[in-house]
This record gives structure tokens, sequence and C-alpha cells, in this order.
């Protein structure tokens, strides 16, 4: 078995290290075939980086307009944006219900003017003429509807003992208690095109 020695190597490395330099033939194919090795390492070493999830042209940085970012995992989609969109922060009202507003006076004259009317009942007082009186108070649906079912007679009351109290008005409308010798009226007023009317009334007491 032959004896390697550091002088045996450096030989060797002598005779490869000169071997080009012998003609310019050898050069000539020693350059050829480092061109051939440095063009095969330029197409490899891209093709892997990019199998490890870096682009070869990408940017480490894309804090300047036009440079490109690097993704670590999942790319963005296209048209998909990162934040989420944002809600309104003012939600909108509710339909809003008629203002309130003070009661008009005619209104109040009207309950009054009805209630009047309504228990003013002396005996044999047939219900035509009981509903003549509260016709110039009271909307036509409801003169021609439930009053015309009231016998006179029945009616509890026969006076108004005290002011039209308001309960409750808008611009519309105006309901309005008013006492008589017997219980309270509660009285609902509403304007019509022919003035303020009463469109219906119940006893509370």
């Amino acid at each position: 078995m032959p004896i390697r020695t550091n002088r045996g190597r450096a030989a060797v490395y002598r005779k490869l290290w000169g071997w080009p330099m012998r003609s310019p033939k050898h050069l000539a194919m020693t350059a050829v075939i480092a061109a051939v090795l440095i063009t095969g390492l330029g197409i490899v070493i891209p093709k892997l980086a990019g199998k490890n999830g870096l682009p070869a042209s990408a940017s480490t940085t894309s804090g300047r307009p036009g440079s490109a970012t690097t993704y670590l995992g999942r790319p963005p989609q296209p048209g998909v944006t990162s934040a989420p969109t944002s809600l309104p922060t003012r939600l909108p009202s509710p339909t809003q219900q008629p203002s309130s507003a003070p009661a008009a006076p005619e209104a109040l004259d009207t309950a009054i003017a009805w209630a009047e009317a309504w228990v003013f009942h002396p005996a044999g007082t047939t219900t035509e003429r009981w509903i003549d009186r509260l016709r110039p108070h009271t909307t036509e649906e409801y003169l021609l509807g439930k009053l015309t079912t009231v016998e006179p007679a029945n009616v509890p009351a026969n006076a108004v003992t005290g002011r039209a109290e308001v309960k409750n008005s808008s611009v519309g409308a105006v309901e309005v208690e008013v006492p008589t010798d017997n219980g309270t009226l509660h009285i609902t007023v509403i304007k019509t095109d022919k003035g303020w009317r009463v469109s219906e009334h119940k006893r509370v007491g």
C-alpha cells in the first residue's frame, strides 16, 4: 500500500492547477467548464430558494413605494382586505312618534260641549234628538256607529260637574277627562277638516 505524504498531495495539486497552463487548448477548455458551472449554479440556487418559501426577487423590506413584500406563509388573496369592515358608529334612529304639543283650546271646548250634550237627556228624549245634539261635536263615523245603539234614558249621568282635564295631547289629537255627577268621561278629540271632533269616549269611573 503506497504511503501518502504531504509532498505527494502537493504534487497532485500542482498537476491540476498547472494543467490549464500547459497549452492554449487546455486554458480554453478550463474556461468553458467554469462558465458551465457558474451558469448551472445560477439556475439551481434560485430554484432551491423558491422551494423554501422565499422568492428570490422579493425584498426583505416593504416600507418604500414599489418595493416587493416578503410573505411568510399564505399570501393575501386578491380582493380580500386584511382589516375588518368597520361598523357604523351610529345606529339608525327609530321612527319618531308625533311630538306632543299643548292642547288646543278648541279641542277642550269641543270635549266640554260634547259631554254636556251627552248628559242632557230629559224624560222622553228620543235617540234621534239626543244624537242631533251630539252631531256638531262628533265625527260622522262615531256618530253613525256606536252612538246609534245608546238609549238616552240609560245614560247614567245628568250633569257635568267640573272642568276638562287634559291627559294626553299632540298636534292632531287630545285626550280629555270630564267629571260628571256619575263617573268620569274619557273623551278623545281629533282634528278634522271640519274642526275638532270627538272620535271616541268611555266611562272610567
